[in-house]
């Protein structure tokens, strides 16, 4: 097999060039990472959690009319996508209060915004990826008003449309992070989504028990992370509800805080010292 070529390395994915122009194969890996590159970690069959969840979301937002970069799948970890130029925005959809907008505002987690409510990062690692306001955009060209219009009105779309799903199978849809790109084809240019959607970029709480079945479980220590991984897949109904879908281990050598760290090796123990007793 010839070696393919490298064109983009993330967080959570890699990008290769694709077999036809105008193409790229997506590989989603199992690297996880939290609070700008702080936390690290392996979260062992991620990737094949959220290439199997993307393909899912896409597929049916696709069926809505929202246009995407998905093609199709090519293998357990990997998607055949378009190649897009991508608007440097992070589009945060929030339906409820949580993560950084609790701690900015002083909201109690979970509660209800009055509506859904959008807000924008410009991409930019070594920035820590800033919230910016519209005036920001326009003023460095990054977006044109025209595509801002879209861009916002497939957020909402897609908000409606996956908070609906989502309800459907026992899940809050929290916030979630979107990215765009744009699409040159047949002498046109247009936005379309990119990137995924998948427990990596979406808060996702169970309806009952509240429950966090996405990435908080990593970035706050809670365990138990693929284990929710794997619930969200299995709701959607893109994993086998029989119990004979593959069982993967977690493995997280998080880099962090040493008072965070204090409190994992304490979680950690106790998990531990619970798995002993039972064995007994």
């Amino acid at each position: 097999m010839a070696p393919r070529k490298p064109i983009y390395e993330g967080k959570a994915k890699q990008l290769f060039e694709g077999p036809e122009p105008g193409t790229l194969i997506q590989h989603f890996k199992d690297d996880a990472t939290a609070f700008n590159n702080v936390k690290k970690g392996t979260i062992s069959g991620k990737g094949v959690l959220n290439n199997r969840i993307s393909e899912y979301l896409m597929l049916r937002l696709h069926d809505m009319g929202i246009p995407t970069h998905f093609i199709r799948t090519l293998n357990m970890r990997e998607q055949l996508i378009k190649a897009v130029q991508i608007v440097p925005l992070e589009v945060i959809v929030r339906n409820y209060a949580a993560g950084s907008f609790s701690k900015r505002f002083g909201v109690t987690e979970g509660k209800a915004l009055g509506h859904p409510m959008i807000e924008y990062c410009y991409k930019n690692d070594a920035l820590g990826d800033p919230f910016v306001t519209e005036e920001h955009i326009f003023a460095f060209n990054w977006c044109t008003p025209q595509e801002m219009d879209e861009i916002r009105m497939y957020a909402f779309r897609i908000n409606d449309f996956l908070s609906g799903l989502f309800a459907g199978i026992g899940i809050r849809l929290v916030d979630f992070k979107l990215e765009f790109g744009r699409l040159f084809e047949n002498e046109r240019e247009m936005i379309i989504l990119a990137d995924e959607i998948s427990p990596d970029n979406c808060r996702l709480w169970d309806l009952k028990s509240g429950k966090k079945l996405d990435k908080d479980r990593f970035r706050q220590d809670l365990g138990q992370i693929e284990d929710a991984y794997r619930e969200v897949a299995r709701r959607l109904g893109v994993l086998p509800q029989d119990g004979t879908e593959s069982s993967y281990v977690i493995e997280v050598n998080a880099k962090m805080p040493e008072k965070r760290k204090a409190a994992s090796k304490s979680s950690a123990t106790k998990t531990k010292s619970t798995k002993a007793k039972k064995k007994k």
